[in-house]
């Protein structure tokens, strides 16, 4: 496994264009208006997250001097067998952002997803865009999945993407409160052909970016197809999977 970086992350102050597994037209940003607003960007240190009033950083990309990217798949609607031969064969340290209501009876592909290397991570119970919605409610989601989790898993994640990518203040202070320490957005999302688009800079992939795979969208390619497509997007550019945990 590899060290934690010490280095640092950038804050997403807006949802990202590229969509959270969803399908195209259901993707909203942080203002609720389904664009990709620019990015109000910080340096948030890995020492000083805690100084943000307790509340979790909210990161599309990781500063770093490694040369890494980070996949992250959402939802959990498509099973590919194939695609934990390939984790696997690869040993991709990739992160799995589950959603309950989604999953359903599936749990048991996701189980051999981690026991070959993947890493299971909280999308909420029921895919809301929780933007908007009272604490309390945004609570039962994020809690509720975690409580599942470790039900099915014996963990607690860390890290929460927020279906659709949209979030409030509100949202930060609920996933504080169920244990979650940084809130994962994306730079780069790989669509159903194979193709990368950029919700902010310049196109092409750069160490430290975090890549949404999206599912449940119909899909010229499998699964397991699109992720060596991109792999080979990503070694063509002297990149490799990092292991996103050991970056936040």
């Amino acid at each position: 496994m590899r060290r934690r970086s010490p280095a640092a992350v950038v804050c997403a102050g807006a949802i990202l264009l590229a969509g959270c597994a969803g399908a195209a037209g259901e993707r909203m940003g942080a203002d609720g208006r389904g664009r990709s607003p620019a990015h109000a960007s910080s340096d948030v240190r890995g020492p000083d997250r805690g100084d943000r009033g307790g509340l979790p950083p909210v990161v599309d990309h990781v500063r770093t001097r490694d040369r890494v990217v980070f996949l992250t798949y959402d939802d959990g609607a498509e099973r590919d067998p194939g695609f934990v031969g390939l984790v696997r064969e690869r040993r991709l340290p990739v992160s799995m952002f589950l959603t309950d209501s989604v999953v359903g009876p599936g749990y048991g592909h996701f189980a051999r997803l981690r026991a070959v290397g993947a890493s299971i991570q909280n999308h909420t119970l029921d895919h809301p865009a929780l933007r908007g919605l009272p604490y309390a409610g945004q609570r039962a989601e994020i809690c509720g999945q975690q409580h599942k989790l470790r039900s099915r898993f014996g963990i607690r994640p860390r890290l929460f993407r927020p279906p659709y990518g949209a979030y409030d203040t509100t949202t930060l202070r609920a996933a504080a409160d169920c244990g979650i320490t940084a809130v994962v957005l994306w730079r780069a999302s790989l669509g159903t052909g194979g193709d990368l688009t950029y919700t902010r800079g310049e196109p092409g992939l750069r160490p430290g970016d975090i890549i949404s795979v999206p599912s449940g969208e119909p899909a010229s390619l499998t699964l397991t197809e699109r992720t060596k497509r991109l792999m080979r997007e990503i070694e063509g550019r002297g990149l490799r999977v990092g292991r996103l945990e050991n970056y936040l």
